[in-house]
Formats: C-alpha cells, structure tokens, sequence
C-alpha cells in the first residue's frame, strides 16, 4: 500500500465522523430504484473479506471496482460515486454507457485502488459496491463505517472474477436479481450466435498484449476480461502464453520474449503510441509467424474503443465489442 493511501486511511478514521454527519445534511435529489426492488431485502451477500447485509432497496449508489458503474448503470440505477479508470473527460464518454448516464455526471471518488474516503462518504452512499477491484482489508473495514460494503467475489483473484460472478453480486446488492439475470442471458445469446456464425474460432489460441514501455509489453491472465471475452468466442490461451503470466494478472515481459505471443491470433491493444511502428521495426517480432502472416490484429482503447470495451467486459460493453470485433476477426 502507498504512503499516500496509508496516511489518508488514517486520517479517514479520525474525520469519518464529521464527515459523515456534513454529508447528511444534503439535500440534492435521491436516485432511485427499480419499484420491485424492495422485496428483496434483507439481501446477506459473502464476499472476500466475510459477509454483507443490505437490510432495504439501496438509493445512493457507489461504486469503487473499476467497471463496475456498468452493471449498476444497467439496472437503471446511476452511481452517485465512482472510481476513474480510464480518466475518462468528460465523465461516461463510453458510447455503451452514455445513454444509461444521460446528462447526470457522479462524483469521482478516486483512481485504481486509491479510494478518496472524504469524497465517498460526502456522496452518502448506502451501499459501496467494489467488485472488480484490488481492494484491501484496511480499506474494506474504514469503508464499511460509511456504509455496507459488497467487496471483491470469493474464490478468484483480484481483478480475474468472471464477469457473470460481479454482475449477479451487483443484481442481488441492488435487488434486481431477475432484470440481471436477463441481461446475462441476452448477452449469451449473442456469444453463442457470434460462436455459430464462425465456427473455425474453436480451439484456435490467442493472445492479448499491449507496449509497456520501450522494451517490454504486457501480456494478461487467460482469466482477465479481455481473455475471457475471447475465450467466449471459442479462443483459448497458448500453454507458453499462460506459462508466461503465471499467476500475474498482467505481466511485463521483455521484447526478446515475443515467442510467448505465438499462435493464430495476436491481438495488441493500442492508444495511437506508436506500437504499430515499434513492432514493424523489430525484427525479433516480425519473425514470428503471427506477424509475417498478418494475423496479428491491432484494437483502439480509444477510436473506436474496442479495446476498452473488451476490458471492461461487462453487460453493456460486450455488445459493442461483438459487434465490432467480429468483422475484424474474419473466420
């Protein structure tokens, strides 16, 4: 943990008090729930750091994993609270969520993992939702003096959970269970409908890389978003590929390591930094037979964001990225 997050930590709890009694005397107008929402409460939900009781409909959402703002945004709710992961200016630039944000705009309440607690407690939440996150335990305990917090899913990784694990946590924390079980169930119908219309996607590996620095590049967990959402189109990881992560949800290798990308698809995300130019000038990577024979693939964060749509993977984001990978992909 930073200094900086351990000394705003420390200092949260001596001013939590304060801070929480300010915060209630808002008077900015209340987001709602679904009409239904309400018999569903008392919800008891467990978690990585122990169990969670939600007693009544939440009206006042944050948000604190990274694509989390989605699913809550799918259910018609609009997080009062949220974390920046993409430093996104102006907020819900995303052409998935923008309609689901309208014109209201929340609060950032912090960056990855480095959570403002004066700012989450000044939003009033009644419930802090933190799936996909790296959250910690001193962080999950000062947070849970704001409000129940749904931390992270039991059994996985930080930031490896599968997507249809955080969207029925969030379903359940917001009582709309039946809504979210839909939303899934409309989305796996169009992975299958994706998988029968290229059956020769089965069994074929992939990676997924982006340029970390001059000299390296980052390669992801066949359990991150992005792998996963390939995976779901009948991908798979190389062995070398997933010898190489381990058990690193990202991990940084060195350009003498572009062997480990080998395989009939190659996948690099890119932010207009010039990766292009800096793989076509390698001749260690232009060696590789993904590259000589052109099915390495390069997908925007940004134009359109294809990219981040696979990295957030969620129930808007995946539509948009099915069907627009698809075309790029071929059989």
């Amino acid at each position: 943990m930073s200094p900086r997050l351990r000394t705003r930590l420390g200092a949260a709890v001596t001013a939590l008090a304060a801070s929480l009694a300010l915060a209630a005397c808002g008077t900015d107008a209340e987001p709602t729930t679904g009409a239904s929402a309400g018999a569903a409460f008392p919800v008891r939900l467990t978690h990585k750091y122990g169990t969670t009781e939600i007693t009544a409909a939440p009206r006042r959402v944050v948000t604190l994993g990274l694509s989390d703002a989605d699913a809550v945004l799918a259910l018609g709710v609009k997080p009062v609270g949220v974390v920046d992961w993409f430093e996104e200016k102006p907020y819900g630039k995303w052409p998935w969520a923008q309609p689901a944000w309208g014109g209201t705009a929340p609060a950032i309440v912090g960056l990855r993992d480095e959570y403002n607690l004066e700012k989450v407690a000044a939003a009033r939440p009644d419930v802090i939702i933190a799936q996909y996150s790296g959250m910690k335990k001193e962080q999950y305990d000062t947070l849970s003096r704001i409000a129940p917090v749904v931390a992270q899913p039991v059994g996985f990784a930080d930031y490896q959970a599968p997507w249809r694990d955080m969207s029925r946590v969030i379903g359940r924390a917001l009582g709309q269970s039946a809504k979210m079980d839909q939303l899934i169930a409309d989305v796996d119908t169009k992975f299958a409908a994706a998988r029968t219309a290229h059956p020769g996607w089965a069994g074929r590996t992939v990676a997924i890389a982006e340029i970390y620095e001059a000299g390296k590049f980052s390669a992801f967990h066949p359990n991150d978003p992005k792998m996963i959402f390939m995976k779901e189109l009948g991908f798979t990881a190389s062995p070398a590929y997933s010898r190489a992560v381990g058990s690193q949800n990202v991990a940084d290798i060195g350009y003498e390591r572009f062997d480990v990308l080998e395989g009939d698809r190659l996948i690099w995300f890119v932010t207009g930094d010039g990766t292009r130019e800096q793989l076509a000038a390698n001749t260690t990577y232009q060696q590789l037979g993904v590259a000589r024979e052109h099915r390495d693939l390069y997908l925007d964060y940004e134009n359109p964001p294809v990219a981040t749509a696979m990295s957030f993977n969620t129930v808007l984001s995946i539509p948009y990225a099915l069907d627009r990978i698809q075309p790029q992909l071929g059989q």
